[in-house]
């Protein structure tokens, strides 16, 4: 067990997939994994499986799809393999007997610089917020959310224009080095109980500072014009490329369509005109006025259509009226 313990591995979306993918390749012994049960999809809703199980199937790996965390029945199964350790990506909350099974623990790979951004949508959640600088963070589980004993962590630093996809992608594969480098650590025996000592570096010992990082839902992606540009920019970054900030685009016959913006820039300067004020010549360019300034709209998709650049969007913009747009 010491030198190659029994891994089990939970986790469903393609984020996951990379850590799991490196393990494997590094001659871990990834005994099972578990992801969530298949799900319709596509006009046909054809059942599909889960970008872990499609990855597992490949490997011949056993995949477990529990729809009960709790079901007894999974509960032995699991048991069955008699995982040395478990780790868990992007998945979904565990009761004790879970993640309490294995010897050597079960830890989580999260996508922040814990104990900031715990929740949900980290990613989204600080680029949104503007910041600079986020993370990877390994972590033992316990009864809280992501509130275990830190077990590593790597910064990671924010370009100014880069979107949440953008973002996730990087942190996707520095994750997977994170998550291999954690089970060295592991079973090798140098871990240290140091995650109070990391509470503190981040939050300057001030429980206010923790950011926390909850779901998207839909409101909170409708773009406000009355706020400063840089606010704007940000939460458009922050949901590109999904689920996307929006707003209401009038058309001719009076009618409102939901626009995405996925990808902008900024020009900060007095703009003279009301916020929301919808500015092109026609051919090159959009720009959509805030409280400071100017959003460059690079790139865009409305409803019912697929996503576009400018000048394309604005070649087969006909019927629309760009002088408003709803606040």
């Amino acid at each position: 067990m010491k030198n190659n313990p029994r891994i089990v591995f939970f986790g469903t979306p393609e984020f996951a997939v990379i850590s799991l993918e490196r393990l494997i390749d590094s001659g871990y012994r990834v005994v099972a994994v578990v992801t969530a049960p298949d799900k319709p999809s596509g006009r046909g809703l054809q059942e599909k499986a889960s970008a872990v199980k499609e990855y597992a199937q490949l490997k011949s790996i056993p995949a477990l799809q529990p729809a009960n965390m709790k079901d007894p029945a999974f509960l032995e199964q699991l048991s069955q393999f008699q995982p040395d350790l478990q780790i868990v990506i992007a998945f979904r909350m565990m009761p004790r007997q879970i993640w309490s099974l294995p010897p050597l623990g079960t830890f989580n790979l999260h996508a922040s610089l814990l104990p900031q951004y715990k929740g949900a949508a980290p990613i989204n959640r600080a680029i949104i917020n503007g910041e600079t600088e986020t993370g990877v963070t390994t972590f033992f589980l316990n009864e809280q959310i992501d509130s275990g004993q830190i077990i590593l962590s790597e910064r990671v630093s924010i370009g100014p224009e880069e979107t949440a996809g953008e973002l996730h992608d990087r942190l996707m594969v520095i994750g997977a080095e994170l998550v291999i480098r954690t089970v060295e650590k592991i079973i090798s025996g140098g871990l240290k109980e140091h995650s109070k000592e990391e509470e503190e570096e981040a939050s300057g010992n001030d429980p206010a500072a923790l950011k926390p990082a909850p779901k998207i839902f839909r409101e909170d992606c409708q773009i406000d014009w009355s706020q400063p540009v840089e606010v704007v920019h940000d939460l458009i970054r922050g949901l590109s490329p999904y689920p996307g900030a929006f707003t209401y685009l009038k058309m001719a016959d009076g009618t409102q369509q939901i626009l995405k913006i996925l990808r902008s820039t900024v020009e900060r300067v007095a703009t003279g005109v009301k916020p929301g004020k919808f500015i092109t010549d026609g051919k090159k360019y959009i720009k959509i006025a805030t409280a400071d300034g100017y959003i460059h709209v690079g790139e865009l998709q409305l409803s019912g259509r697929k996503a576009m650049n400018s000048v394309d969007f604005l070649r087969g913009a006909r019927g629309i009226i760009p002088e408003t747009l709803a606040i």
